[in-house]
């Protein structure tokens, strides 16, 4: 079931988001080589309780940490720790979430990590252009697919691959609600778009195969065959102005 946020509760999303942002605007400024993907965890946990919220990834499902912090070819929920620290060339891809009076925001960014190869930067280019894509065509009165398509299109005739595995998702009181936001599909198909709809859109991109395998720690998903890949997401909501991104 799709809930309708009312206005009370958008602001909250809104405010649960912009944590999430400052998040990930500090990630900017931090990832460089040296530092380790815990320490990046640190950071994240800081500013989220600095600012009143809790960690919505930690304890989720077992999760043990704020933030999923994934290398090169893993592809999203990547496990921080001391031993996993960045090096010059690699690309490093934070997701994080927060919960603010019990609503929540999500959002996720892949980082250059010092100087990264021309395929690499174009890889995360062209991931964050199919997300752009993607919040564009999520207006009122269209469909879901509308922006599964709109996602598949920009990565697919760029060149590289949509995974099929792992999707957007509604957000709210829960990380996970109705709809799933898959990141290919056909326009006009799904369900129709109404204000006051909360989704979080997050393309996850390969420069090479689509498929993918998880780790024997339980979490971390890679590329199945070892191609690089990115990941952008933004929480966003459905108005009758047009897309509103929650987690700038």
């Amino acid at each position: 079931m799709i809930v309708l946020k009312a206005k009370y509760e958008l602001e909250l999303m809104r405010h649960a988001g912009h944590i999430v942002g400052m998040v990930l605007d500090a990630m900017r400024d931090a990832v460089k080589p040296g530092v380790s993907t815990a320490e990046l965890n640190d950071l994240a946990e800081k500013i989220i309780a600095r600012e009143g919220a809790k960690p919505a990834f930690k304890g989720y499902a077992g999760f043990p940490a704020t933030i999923c912090a994934s290398i090169n070819t893993e592809m999203v929920h990547g496990i921080p720790s001391r031993k996993r620290v960045l090096k010059e060339s690699d690309i490093v891809s934070v997701d994080v979430g927060s919960i603010y009076k019990g609503w929540y925001g999500d959002a996720a960014i892949t980082l250059p990590v010092g100087k990264i190869s021309p395929d690499a930067q174009r890889l995360l280019d062209v991931t964050k252009g199919s997300l752009e894509a993607g919040i564009a065509n999520a207006v009122a009165g269209g469909h879901l697919g509308d922006i599964s398509a709109a996602v598949q299109n920009y990565v697919e005739s760029n060149g590289f691959a949509v995974i099929r595995e792992y999707t957007g998702h509604g957000i709210g009181r829960k990380l996970h609600e109705d709809p799933q936001v898959l990141n290919y599909g056909r326009p006009g198909t799904g369900v129709r778009l109404r204000p006051g709809m909360t989704i979080a859109i997050e393309p996850m991109v390969s420069a090479g195969s689509y498929e993918t395998r998880v780790l024997e720690d339980g979490w971390t998903v890679v590329i199945a065959d070892g191609s690089l890949s990115a990941h952008f997401e933004h929480t966003i909501a459905i108005t009758e102005n047009g897309p509103e991104i929650f987690t700038k």
